[in-house]
């Protein structure tokens, strides 16, 4: 078992002898053991112990007993006390949830503390499995069914080749004590479900069943990095920026893996990429997640990051103003009345101007006439599409009024004729954006 261990830990690089390695020790035979293989096979390491305060008498018994075992191995031992639940009802996540977060956060500070290389963590085959089975019944895609990965950032799990039984066996024959967590021993959240009642019935089945998921669990990482690669060259070359050109024959082997792999990590479930795969053609639908919006437009899908609106930039009088992006406003009353061809630089007649001004977004129903229009005026909405902007890009675009609420300029588009430059013009307010 030793041997193949470190013909593990070697063939995927997971640990050097010359690193300080933390060991994530909470008194259980997974953990135990897994301190005393380093050791056993050579590797410097430290070991660190989180009492989460969950299980009363239970929780501090672990404690107690990691104190003495490292005391007797001689190895430094590094404690730490959470108030589990607090954490779990401030940030709205679950007590597993909590705990995880908790734990990882500190074996990340921790390692960088003592100078440790990376955290070691017990997980072994059998947990692998019921992962694997785990994400299958959520309806996980191919990265849900690729089990336990041996690396992971800096975390490190050397025991993944061998399973429970075997680590039993092994702790047994040395004379090796270790506790029980008595909640792992009832079949009420689905981990232990699949533990307790599905993989021995699997096994009865099937003998070596888990053994055979775990292989396939290995097939599947490998054919994960053909996947990643081709995927990752699709999304480079396809994805514009933000958005993702609708053609009429699919660019990809699979819209949906493509799309899956495009918004998952922006927090869109696989409920919403299946909706927005069905329904390419129907213009103007939106999808949000808790940080962007997804809208299908007429020839593309287009992302944006969620954010608050820009506020209204109020000028009361010509000078250089500054809007929440940054972005200036130059104003200023000039006697030159040649018009500006420069889509940055707008010049209307001064006169005809009203201060204060205001740079607004788009609201619906604005009108305006534009510029060379006589008669009548025109909704902002239609001069946007008639100048081909999607549907984000109307949304974000901004006018500016004058004290009357006129719309005197479409920003970096078209001015109102209504305060058009003419014979008669005097004076020209100059408009610069930059």
């Amino acid at each position: 078992m030793l041997n193949r261990i470190q013909k593990f830990i070697d063939s995927h690089q997971l640990l050097e002898r010359t690193d300080l390695h933390l060991v994530g020790l909470s008194g259980g035979a997974d953990s135990v053991a897994l301190l005393l293989i380093l050791r056993e096979l050579g590797y410097r390491v430290e070991a660190a112990h989180c009492n989460f305060r969950l299980r009363g008498e239970e929780s501090d018994r672990d404690e107690n007993f990691v104190k003495e075992l490292c005391s007797r191995l001689n190895v430094s031992l590094h404690l730490i006390h959470f108030d589990t639940k607090s954490y779990a009802e401030q940030h709205q996540v679950s007590i597993e949830m909590a705990a995880r977060d908790l734990r990882y956060g500190y074996f990340r500070e921790l390692c960088k503390d003592i100078g440790a290389a990376d955290v070691c963590i017990a997980h072994h085959r059998d947990d692998a499995v019921e992962t694997l089975l785990m994400n299958l019944l959520r309806g996980a895609g191919i990265h849900g069914l690729t089990g336990i990965r041996p690396k992971n950032d800096f975390v490190r799990r050397p025991l993944l080749c061998i399973n429970r039984q075997e680590i039993i066996d092994y702790l047994d024959s040395i004379g090796q004590a270790y506790v029980t967590d008595s909640t792992n021993l009832e079949a009420d959240v689905l981990r232990n479900k699949v533990r307790l009642r599905v993989l021995p019935l699997l096994e009865e089945i099937a003998p070596g069943a888990a053994a055979n998921i775990d292989k396939t669990a290995n097939y599947l990482r490998e054919a994960e990095k053909v996947y990643n690669k081709e995927i990752g060259y699709e999304l480079d070359i396809l994805t514009l920026g933000d958005k993702f050109p609708k053609v009429t024959k699919p660019p990809v082997p699979s819209v949906s893996s493509f799309m899956h792999e495009w918004l998952s990590p922006l927090g869109f479930n696989s409920t919403q990429t299946e909706q927005i795969v069905g329904c390419m053609n129907q213009t103007g639908r939106e999808f949000h997640s808790a940080t962007h919006t997804l809208v299908v437009d007429r020839e593309f899908l287009e992302l944006e990051p969620i954010k608050e609106p820009i506020k209204p930039l109020i000028i009361p009088e010509p000078g250089t103003y500054r809007d929440e992006d940054q972005t200036a406003f130059k104003f200023e009353i000039t006697t030159d009345t040649t018009v500006s061809r420069d889509a940055y630089v707008a010049t209307v007649d001064a006169d005809k101007v009203q201060f204060p001004l205001t740079v607004r977004l788009v609201q619906q129903g604005d009108r305006f006439a534009p510029y060379g229009m006589k008669r009548g005026t025109k909704l902002v909405s239609d001069y946007m599409t008639d100048q081909k902007l999607s549907i984000l890009e109307k949304r974000h675009q901004e006018v500016l009024t004058d004290a009357t609420g006129a719309i005197v300029w479409i920003i970096g588009y078209r001015t109102d004729n209504r305060f058009r430059i003419s014979n008669d013009t005097k004076r020209t307010l100059r408009i610069t954006i930059k």
